[in-house]
């Protein structure tokens, strides 16, 4: 189990301001969640990525890269699932070109989607876990059948619970353009019934000049709202216009 966290500004700033009141608490849930780190900005035309298999509270690296002025950025901490290794190639967010993607939850098995991921693309894995594998299934269908994010997330959940068992498919998609956000639980599952039904929730809050998403854990309040399950959160670059696609009905 991991914890997600992105945000989209108007402007480009620090995460450290961005973020202000909200960095603290999640960096701290890195004690719990402690297998490693990743932070994907847009900065200056480029998509940066910085990653570690240290605990963030604990990591200079994870300092410095809140400091550098982003208008678009995911976060990450992992919590890895039992029996896969704590390495760099399975530390989250995973990437590819303009694309950075971060998973909370667990589906088995791991290996459910292979056979509809393209070849090339899961030749080019570096890791072997689920959530990379949620990864590549969500950029083949990019590349072939579904170019829009909102359909690709969606169909590639959908491909999941045709194919795994799940705890969630929480997710966080950052491209070019958009922040995207997924929820889903299964509230049957082992990790959903240790965990309690206010685990898994993703809550956004939107704001003048930000707009956040957050897994559980940072606390909420005014302005918070939970994203529901079934649905895709879209978050664009350019005004930071919010809007929520219905995938799913019946969650």
């Amino acid at each position: 189990m991991c914890r997600l966290l992105g945000v989209v500004s108007r402007g480009p700033r620090p995460l450290t301001d961005t973020l202000s009141g909200l960095l603290d608490p999640f960096t701290a849930l890195s004690c719990e969640h402690a297998d490693g780190w990743g932070v994907a900005a847009w900065r200056d035309g480029e998509l940066s990525v910085a990653k570690d298999t240290s605990p963030a509270h604990a990591s200079k690296a994870y300092a410095q890269a809140l400091s550098p002025a982003t208008d678009a950025a995911l976060l990450h901490l992992r919590k890895a699932s039992p029996g896969l290794p704590v390495t760099p190639g399975n530390t989250h967010p995973f990437t590819a070109g303009t694309l950075a993607f971060a998973h909370n939850g667990g589906f088995s098995p791991e290996h459910a989607l292979d056979g509809l991921i393209d070849a090339e693309i899961l030749r080019g894995g570096v890791g072997s876990t689920d959530s990379e594998r949620f990864f590549l299934r969500v950029l083949t269908r990019l590349r072939s059948t579904d170019p829009d994010p909102v359909d690709a997330i969606a169909r590639t959940a959908a491909d999941v619970r045709a194919h795994a068992s799940f705890s969630s498919l929480n997710c966080l998609l950052l491209t070019q353009d958009a922040l995207y956000a997924y929820a889903e639980e299964d509230p049957e599952s082992e990790a959903s019934r240790r965990r309690g039904p206010d685990f898994f929730p993703l809550w956004y809050r939107a704001r003048q000049d930000s707009v956040v998403v957050a897994s559980s854990g940072i606390g909420a309040g005014d302005g918070w709202q939970v994203l529901p399950y079934g649905q895709v959160l879209e978050i664009r670059r350019a005004d930071l216009r919010v809007s929520t696609h219905a995938v799913l009905s019946g969650v």
